[in-house]
């Protein structure tokens, strides 16, 4: 299980102040209500950056993101020996940082009775801005595909200030191409949290919007491979 605690522990950083942020800005009745784009891309970027940073510590290569271990294993940066205990630590990390951000924000969600005070999945997972399968999908992986190419050629991106490198690649995809669909670009990150609002017990929740989830699943992975297998035909 190399990598497994790395990846949990680094994981459930990024989802507690990312879904926090989510959170923040969505619920009515918080101070950061109402706050912009760049608010939370730069949150995001932020999340990424710490969670990259305690899995490092922690014995991973901070991947936090099936799209980067899965396409990185394909194409021989990464060894398949270590891919289930990556993902599995992934999706469980993702899980319980999305529970934690329930268990913050608790009272602010009892205290939002319905959708248009900001009580919706949005809060855990991406939706589109308009939806459009083809679209969506195809910016999903875009997106994502322009987050792990610059990811590949930064060598190992836990030391020094790499992790604040990623972070930054975070904020200016969330910034100029995270308008169309609220850039999942992470499996986990989407699919952990919505399971968690579809499960645990959120005071007036809504429709978790499952009939999304394949787009931030399958449009992250897709890019993920492009990515590196462009990396591999080039390098």
């Amino acid at each position: 299980m190399q990598g497994f605690l790395g990846e949990f522990l680094g994981t459930m950083v990024l989802i507690v102040f990312g879904v926090g942020s989510g959170a923040g800005v969505n619920l009515k009745r918080t101070y950061a209500h109402a706050q912009n784009w760049t608010f939370i891309s730069l949150a995001w970027g932020l999340a990424v950056t710490f969670g990259v940073y305690v899995a490092g510590q922690f014995g991973s290569q901070g991947h936090l993101n099936p799209a980067v271990t899965i396409g990185f294993a394909l194409f021989g940066f990464f060894p398949w020996a270590q891919v289930l205990p990556y993902l599995l630590g992934q999706f469980l990390g993702a899980f319980v940082g999305a529970a934690i951000v329930i268990v913050q924000y608790y009272p602010h969600f009892k205290a939002a009775k319905r959708p248009v005070d900001g009580n919706t999945v949005g809060i855990f997972a991406t939706g589109p801005a308009i939806p459009n399968p083809v679209f969506n999908f195809l910016s999903e992986t875009i997106a994502t595909f322009f987050f792990i190419f610059p990811l590949l050629n930064l060598g190992n991106f836990t030391q020094g200030l790499k992790p604040l490198i990623v972070g930054l690649l975070i904020v200016v995809v969330g910034l100029t191409l995270g308008g169309t669909t609220g850039f999942a670009i992470n499996p986990a990150r989407d699919w952990a949290p919505r399971l968690a609002y579809t499960i645990l017990p959120v005071p007036n929740k809504s429709s978790a919007n499952w009939s999304y989830a394949w787009v931030p699943m399958f449009g992250p992975l897709l890019g993920g491979i492009l990515a590196a297998g462009l990396q591999a035909w080039i390098a």
